[in-house]
């Protein structure tokens, strides 16, 4: 069984600092994905890995366990970004949306069951990495990290109810990139079948 977070976290107050390098490799392929899904740049996206862990470890001592651990970094991680961004004064272009419904959003969730587990996988992350940074954040946290709303919305400083909002329109973005990408492919997948 893992041991857990904590555990460790108990180790580098207590001043065992290689204790910290178990907790970077727990973390550090989520947290260069979600830097690399806010800044679009791979050197940035590992300045700002690494800053998060530099100021997880300076801050450890502040975490108060009233929220899981990784939540604690991913909000550390993301408000990095934010500062990187600010800091470059870098705007990154919206992804323009039609009217875009819930139930078409529901058509695009059924036309990526035909697609394998690993393409779906990975077509979703490529069109997520098209997304602006906060989308990207979101998304990621909530489809491959399986995050709660509650737990999305400690680590983006918003309220529940905000992440709902924030969430449905990244998803409606997601699906307006999905069907320009997907549609074509499919399209050939059944002609292909008919044939």
């Amino acid at each position: 069984m893992t041991i857990n977070d904590q555990h460790y976290i108990n180790l580098v107050i207590s001043g065992d600092t290689n204790a910290f390098s178990v907790l970077v490799d727990r973390y550090k392929d989520l947290v260069y994905t979600l830097t690399l899904r806010m800044l679009k740049n791979r050197e940035e996206a590992e300045e700002v890995s690494q800053d998060t862990f530099i100021k997880v470890y300076k801050s450890l001592n502040k975490f108060k366990g009233d929220s899981k651990f990784s939540t604690w970094i991913y909000k550390i991680a993301y408000n990095s970004c934010l500062d990187r961004l600010k800091k470059n004064k870098k705007f990154f272009n919206d992804v323009p949306i039609d009217q875009f419904t819930e139930h078409q959003i529901k058509t695009i969730d059924n036309v990526l069951h035909h697609l394998e587990i690993k393409e779906q996988e990975q077509t979703i992350q490529d069109c997520i990495a098209l997304l602006p940074s906060d989308d990207a954040f979101l998304l990621t946290l909530f489809y491959f990290e399986e995050q709660s709303l509650d737990e999305i919305s400690k680590a983006m400083n918003l309220s529940p109810n905000n992440v709902k909002v924030k969430l449905f329109r990244s998803r409606k973005k997601l699906a307006t990139i999905l069907k320009e990408r997907l549609e074509p492919e499919i399209i050939e997948q059944y002609e292909r079948e008919s044939n």
